[in-house]
């Protein structure tokens, strides 16, 4: 599906910039074609006797000519070039914004090399097709207008007419071989997106891949995407290259049939010499916009398949979506699961079966359990990156499915178990939320999270860069960036963290649980945990075992009940008693 609410949008609202264009653009072919009526008079002229002051006149008068035809053109080409950087800029921007909508699992389902090859493929194709080709279609059709008025006016009906036939076969050729250049190209983009795919897959693995000594096998599996994407450009070029032989052939035999016919007319002075070599240059100015007819048709052709990728990808519509009423209140962050039993799409059994707790404002719930035992799931409802059933995740008793995403995710402050980090320095990672970076902000939470002293140490600060995801930063610095990030966030009334303190120390650890219990009364905390002594502080804990809550209490409590809870303490302690 082509986006054609976009581009209409794009040309409608820039319509008297366009007209502008194709003004200059008339004006410069209609100039254009009078260079040959010009050289057939002063051809005539010379025939019979010119003098110095005549040829003068003459040379003047197609400078005169060439000037006007230069600065309107150009200036018609220029507009739509930057019309068409400006769609191309636009159509990017909405891309992205539209990424930004989808959920998760929409990225789940779709690699990156190929939602990339979106913006660095395909617009830029849509791009060509609606400057290069809105340039070259205005131009086409003005020319021949312009020069069949001025040879069926001025020279010969009948030998106009007749020296057109070859090539007026140029549609035909291209309702034949256009379906099959668009197809050929359309295979061209799957294979560069799965060489794309396959790329970021590779730099994101390479220490595997290296500590693996399997650089060949990557190279080959390259090299094999590679042949077929020079397979595919091949059939393409070869059909282009098809297609593009044929026009100039053509042309060729029109010009032949004019050389013949318009000699015999100039032999039995039906026509003057010197509107002869007008017909001559006015035949080649024929050819050139029909050929631009086929090569627009064919650009067009080229970019369909981009315009349908994109117009497809556009027409996604988020499956976690805004309520048509949402629920506006001063929110407390208080959270109730009611109930909850929820299956991911395409499986049999549930992830969470059953699940009821209420977690009090300002209170501190802990979550425990193996892994696959359901702890992220159950976070990531609450965040709603999935969707609930109706009635079973409640902020303040109201439905989650009831609010505004983006008073949701205000109201939330997360750190994910990877703690992912940006490509920027560690300032701009902790005041991501921010609109600015505030360096007394940073330092405060990086104060909290145990990770200024390191900040500090580094060259440049807070300023400092730490690399692609934070390769710069151990993996305990990295959690502990993250989670400075949530602890910025102070308008966050929720504050959720998904074993996000497994890889510091247990001292660090402490201290950072020290501050988290500081913040009761400020903000209801969520803690999903492998290591147990993270969540020894909680207010309430629950335990997970396939999907159920199997036990729930105080650290305490858990620990008397010796259930799964106590063994999984004992095991982490190395049997060392607990310490209620």
């Amino acid at each position: 599906m082509i986006p054609k609410n976009i581009i209409g949008s794009f040309i409608w609202h820039r319509k008297w910039i366009y007209l502008l264009s194709i003004g200059a653009i008339a004006v410069a072919e209609a100039v254009q074609v009078q260079i040959p009526r010009v050289l057939g008079n002063f051809i005539n002229q010379f025939k019979i006797g010119i003098t110095p002051a005549g040829v003068m006149h003459y040379a003047i008068l197609l400078m005169g000519i060439a000037t006007v035809y230069v600065v309107t053109f150009g200036l018609g080409q220029f507009i739509v070039g930057r019309l068409g950087r400006t769609m191309e800029f636009e159509l990017r921007e909405r891309l992205f914004a539209h990424w930004e909508t989808l959920s998760s699992r929409y990225f789940q389902q779709h690699s990156v090399g190929d939602l990339l090859n979106h913006a660095l493929t395909d617009v830029p194709a849509v791009r060509e097709a609606m400057s290069g080709g809105f340039n070259q279609i205005s131009q086409a059709l003005f020319l021949f207008v312009a020069t069949l008025y001025m040879t069926i006016s001025s020279i010969n009906l009948d030998l106009t007419l007749v020296s057109l036939i070859p090539i007026l076969l140029i549609p035909g050729i291209i309702v034949v071989v256009g379906p099959k250049v668009r197809i050929r190209s359309r295979l061209v983009q799957e294979a560069l997106s799965n060489m794309a795919e396959l790329a970021e897959e590779s730099f994101q693995a390479i220490r595997l891949i290296k500590a693996t000594s399997n650089e060949s096998v990557e190279i080959d599996r390259f090299r094999t995407l590679v042949d077929e994407i020079v397979r595919r450009q091949m059939n393409l070029v070869q059909l282009n290259t098809l297609f593009q032989a044929i026009l100039p052939l053509l042309s060729g035999v029109s010009f032949v049939i004019g050389l013949v016919y318009g000699g015999e007319l100039v032999i039995h002075h039906q026509i003057s010499l010197g509107s002869f070599v007008a017909f001559t240059v006015y035949l080649s100015m024929l050819v050139t916009p029909l050929m631009q007819f086929g090569l627009v048709i064919n650009t067009f052709q080229n970019s369909s398949a981009s315009l349908i990728r994109i117009g497809t990808l556009l027409s996604v519509q988020p499956d976690i979506a805004d309520p048509a009423t949402p629920v506006e209140k001063d929110w407390q962050g208080g959270v109730t699961i009611r109930d909850l039993t929820f299956r991911y799409p395409g499986s049999k059994a549930p992830a969470l079966a059953s699940v009821s707790v209420s977690i009090p404002p300002g209170s501190m719930l802990g979550v425990v359990g193996r892994t696959g035992s359901g702890k992220t799931t159950l976070l990531n409802l609450i965040l709603r990156d999935y969707d609930p059933p109706p009635g079973s995740v409640l902020i303040d008793d109201v439905d989650v499915r009831d609010m505004r995403l983006a008073d949701l995710r205000e109201l939330v402050a997360y750190v994910p178990q990877d703690g992912f980090l940006f490509s920027t320095t560690i300032g701009s990672n902790i005041a991501f939320s921010q609109p600015t970076v505030v360096p007394e902000l940073v330092e405060h939470a990086a104060r909290q999270s145990r990770i200024l002293d390191a900040i500090r140490a580094m060259p440049e600060g807070i300023h400092t860069p730490i690399g692609e995801r934070g390769i710069m930063l151990s993996g305990g610095q990295r959690q502990r960036t993250a989670i400075a990030r949530a602890l910025i966030k102070s308008q966050a009334k929720i504050l959720i963290l998904d074993d996000s303190l497994s890889a510091v120390d247990t001292r660090t650890e402490a201290e950072i649980l020290r501050v988290l219990q500081d913040a009761r009364g400020q903000k209801t905390t969520i803690i999903a945990a492998h290591r147990l002594s993270a969540l020894r502080l909680a207010d309430w804990i629950i335990v997970l075992d396939k999907g159920e809550i199997v036990e729930s209490g105080t650290h305490s409590e858990l620990m008397r009940n010796n259930g799964l809870y106590a063994r999984l303490y004992h095991i982490q302690s190395g049997g060392e008693p607990a310490h209620g």
